[in-house]
């Protein structure tokens, strides 16, 4: 079977939409999220969607299959949140590992039977890693511009833990991703790191797996929540040698089509994108129909700006088929050669 890295090199890959906005369509109660299993749990564990590939795995392949249905050739595990820190919002700290494996093996499980059907069209599972519900960069308390809520080892090990579930259930790649404050990323680029050379006793191993990196731009301005350009940020994760370096979420494919072009001039690795369907309505739902982020996305395809495409908020199964239909007809983005400044 070939290796995402071969694949590539010879099209643009699309990775799947918004696992949260698929999974609101059920309209799961309080007892749906528990299960048998956390039927009498001490707190309300609804929106707890990491939970749900514990207690309904059957929702959460369901949903990757409609995906993959859809022409993706990347799904995300359901692991957004299943980290120590994120989990103590349920008081569920020692379940955060065991979601990660399950999450893994239920995306596992549904890619490798869409490949089975067409090897020619090999199925990856990306491991999801989100950034975390405390920030490294930024104080929470504005009277207090130094304190800190959490220390970059206690991040770093969460990660750690999370990566190492995710690897044990079979993912192919682990993508960390919406980052909004690049030193949360770091500790997550240092963990995985760290947990190859653990598993594998070298630094550099062909045992280990490529690394995908999304951040997020968060306005007009250009900049990620905690201050940074893209160019900056590009520049602090690249000592990763990430598989790619894109954008997600924050913005519709409109608001993010600068970006993406600016990215895909400085990034020395393949370029992702996966935008929301528009900008929120007062509401807070997306309205952007399908065929408009599809148009969207065509043009960074033909210009020659990306190599991984997709959705984040508010897209669906739709959205996707729709890219991937628009995007096929076009060459991935040619890495290109930059002179080094320093």
């Amino acid at each position: 079977m070939k290796t995402i890295r071969e694949c590539l090199q010879e099209r643009i890959l699309v990775i799947d939409g918004a696992m949260g906005t698929m999974i609101q369509r059920y309209k799961l109660q309080e007892e749906d999220y528990r299960g048998e299993r956390f039927a009498n749990w001490h707190c309300d564990v609804k929106g707890n969607n990491d939970l749900l590939s514990i207690t309904q795995p059957q929702i959460i392949e369901e949903i990757h299959k409609q995906y993959l249905e859809a022409g993706a050739d990347i799904i995300e595990t359901n692991t957004f949140s299943s980290t120590v820190i994120a989990q103590a919002d349920y008081d569920m700290q020692e379940v955060a590992y065991e979601m990660n494996v399950a999450s893994a093996r239920v995306a596992r499980k549904a890619a490798d039977a869409y490949t089975a059907k067409n090897p020619d069209k090999p199925r990856f599972v990306a491991g999801a890693i989100g950034p975390m519900n405390k920030t490294l960069s930024l104080s929470p308390d504005v009277n207090n511009p130094g304190y800190r809520s959490v220390t970059f080892d206690e991040v770093a090990t969460a990660y750690y833990d999370q990566i190492k579930g995710l690897v044990e259930g079979g993912v192919d790649v682990l993508l960390i991703e919406t980052i909004f404050d690049t030193l949360n990323a770091k500790a997550a680029i240092y963990a995985a790191k760290k947990f190859f050379r653990d598993t594998t006793g070298k630094d550099e191993s062909a045992d280990t797996l490529p690394i995908m990196i999304s951040g997020t731009i968060t306005d007009a301005s250009g900049r990620t929540l905690s201050g940074q350009t893209l160019e900056a940020f590009c520049i602090s994760v690249n000592h990763a040698k990430p598989l790619s370096i894109g954008l997600n979420c924050a913005l519709g494919a409109s608001e993010m089509r600068s970006h993406i072009e600016e990215l895909s001039r400085i990034a020395p690795c393949y370029t992702s994108a996966y935008p929301n369907a528009g900008l929120p309505n007062a509401m807070g739902e997306y309205d952007e129909a399908p065929h408009e982020t599809a148009h969207f996305i065509e043009d960074w395809a033909e210009q020659g700006y990306v190599n991984i495409v997709g959705g984040c908020c508010g897209t669906t199964p739709d959205h996707i088929k729709h890219i991937a239909d628009q995007v096929k007809k076009f060459q991935p983005r040619a890495i290109p050669e930059l002179e080094t400044a320093l």
